[in-house]
């Protein structure tokens, strides 16, 4: 068998080749079952928490007297909060440590999730939520820099997959529970059961994941920072990805803030739990996400962006229908096309990074959270503009720009290669 077969390369000395082993966990090997569980349900508990209102919208829209748009601030706030903090918690996390930040992170953003269900306004619940957001900064970034940091290379894509899957799976637990249990006891009792297993899922994480061993602290100081931040945004293959995770975004936070006002209304007029229960769509999501380092194996990572951006853009249009079945495919494909798209562009800023990945991976996060926020926002003001359709051309849009982004990388791709064969 082959040293790159087994993780492990040689180092030659004056008399003879000595094996050295790559320490990096990878599937099989010690440790890694443990830190794949870990890193899922750290996704379970952050994206079960950060969308925590989006399938309640329209009882918190009833019990404050407020529209779509209104009530779209209690999403839109906590991802703007994380978009806003990500790149700060990053910076923490090279200082003192990715798994000390995933930690102290989740600790604040479930005490807060005691608050959420106490608040006694629409603005009161907004604030509560950004400062939620905030706190959940310290996840992503961290995560995807501790396992591009812990895990072999090779197995990288699939890992992160997994933390991805994990945030399919929050999100669609999130929003099938508080379904069902806000049709019989109400938004808030519906919001602190959310918060009740997010309390579970952070102890689980604490106690399950591996301690680093290939973490080297880094400088707090802002003008390192800063440097980072320019190095990686000089990167015109970086930018592409970040621009890609935002669009994408767009989309899916558009889509799944405004359907549960769709299917409240005529010709589904479908009650809160059943409603609820359309987000299990996301197990889709969870498939797709996990099976992307396969996608990306097949088509390439470019291929692979187009195959998730023309799924998405043929769920939106399936959702235009007027018959619940081909609304809840078209669901199905956005759902599919999203989560590929989202964990073959989030790995590939994790590899395409030298250092300062937890930068990186905090730029790519930021933007992604502010396509979240703009797609909640926009996709809501067009539903009230002009119906589903509006918040499908807000998709479609954002879909456009993943295609037309993805192209411009392909471009720029073949001419470096042939400028690198003149050469």
């Amino acid at each position: 068998m082959s040293p790159a077969s087994t993780e492990a390369s040689t180092v030659v000395g004056a008399d003879a080749a000595v094996p050295v082993t790559d320490s990096r966990m990878v599937p099989g090997g010690p440790g890694y079952r443990r830190m794949s569980f870990a890193l899922f349900l750290a996704g379970v508990a952050t994206f079960a928490l950060l969308y925590s209102t989006q399938a309640l919208l329209p009882l918190i829209s009833g019990e404050f007297g407020v529209a779509a748009s209104d009530a779209s601030w209690t999403v839109a706030a906590a991802t703007g909060g994380l978009a806003l903090f990500v790149l700060p918690m990053s910076a923490l996390s090279e200082r003192f440590g990715r798994r000390t930040v995933m930690t102290a992170s989740l600790a604040v953003a479930v005490t807060v999730g005691v608050l959420v269900p106490l608040a006694p306004s629409l603005g009161a619940l907004v604030a509560l939520r950004a400062l939620q957001g905030a706190a959940l900064a310290g996840l992503p970034a961290s995560a995807t820099a501790y396992l591009a940091e812990e895990v072999g290379p090779r197995a990288l894509v699939t890992a992160i997959g997994l933390f991805v899957a994990g945030n399919s799976v929050g999100g669609m637990s999130g929003r099938v529970i508080t379904g069902w249990v806000a049709q019989e006891w109400g938004w808030r009792i519906a919001v602190a059961v959310i918060g009740g297993i997010a309390v579970a899922c952070a102890v689980a994480f604490r106690l399950l994941l591996p301690a680093p061993r290939h973490f080297r602290a880094g400088s707090l100081r802002p003008r390192v920072l800063a440097r980072t931040v320019r190095d990686h945004l000089s990167d015109p293959l970086l930018r592409r990805l970040y621009a890609i995770g935002a669009l994408f975004m767009t989309v899916f936070g558009g889509v799944y803030t405004v359907i549960g006002y769709r299917l409240t209304e005529a010709p589904f007029s479908l009650p809160q739990g059943i409603i609820g229960s359309i987000f299990l769509v996301y197990l889709v999501g969870t498939v797709s996400a996990s099976t992307a380092g396969r996608l990306v194996g097949r088509l390439g990572r470019r291929g692979a962006l187009y195959a998730g951006g023309a799924t998405t853009a043929a769920g939106l249009l399936l959702s235009l229908a007027g018959s619940l079945p081909l609304v809840l495919l078209g669901l199905v494909l956005i759902t599919a096309g999203f989560f590929a798209g989202h964990a073959v562009a989030s790995s590939a800023v994790s590899r395409t990074a030298t250092h300062g990945r937890a930068q990186a991976s905090a730029l790519y996060q930021s933007a992604y959270y502010v396509g979240s926020s703009a797609g909640s926002t926009a996709g809501a003001a067009a539903f009230h503009a002009g119906g589903w359709a509006g918040t499908v051309g807000v998709g479609l849009l954002a879909v456009l720009g993943v295609v037309t982004i993805t192209v411009l990388g392909t471009r720029a791709a073949r001419t470096e290669r042939r400028l690198a064969t003149a050469a």
